[in-house]
């Protein structure tokens, strides 16, 4: 692809830079960070390349700000721009339908052309990114429909201004 500016360059490994979130503290869960990969578009800008699996309010594609420390970590300050994706949260029930089957549930939710990663085998927690031009009733439909089923228990953590009227 090619734009006025002339053809897109692949990003190099010098423009992927971790960027670390602080969460707003949560009742019931200890303090932590968590650490984004995202490719530095600038001096204090990055395009998040993954789904949180603990941060609320960023999606992957979206813009951060951030500043970096005397030890040279990247803490993210800010959003710069959305991406129009969503991020949902499913976690799949151990005595449920699915079981502990992480494979399982992008099955279900593949349609919809959802993608995302596990957090791991013992704790199959999946970060979804749903895409900006996706189905978001039928993803809200069957999200609700596999938790009132049985099948997980989920949490959307950043969605767009569609999201609620879907």
């Amino acid at each position: 692809m090619s734009s006025p500016a002339g053809p897109e360059r692949p990003p190099r490994a010098a423009d992927r830079i971790k960027v670390w979130f602080r969460p707003a503290p949560r009742e019931g869960r200890p303090p932590y960070t968590e650490g984004l990969w995202a490719t530095r578009l600038g001096p204090d800008t990055a395009r998040v390349d993954n789904a949180p699996f603990l941060q609320d309010g960023v999606a992957e594609g979206e813009t951060v700000r951030f500043r970096t420390d005397a030890d040279g970590v990247h803490w993210a300050v800010g959003r710069a721009a959305g991406s129009g994706n969503c991020t949902v949260r499913v976690l799949p029930l151990p005595d449920g339908p699915l079981g502990r089957d992480a494979g399982a549930v992008h099955e279900r939710l593949a349609a919809y052309g959802l993608t995302g990663e596990v957090f791991s085998a013992d704790f199959p927690l999946i970060a979804l990114t749903v895409p900006g031009g996706a189905d978001l009733r039928g993803v809200k439909e069957l999200i609700a429909r596999g938790r009132d089923e049985g099948w997980w228990h989920f949490e959307v953590s950043c969605v767009t201004d569609a999201w609620p009227a879907a």
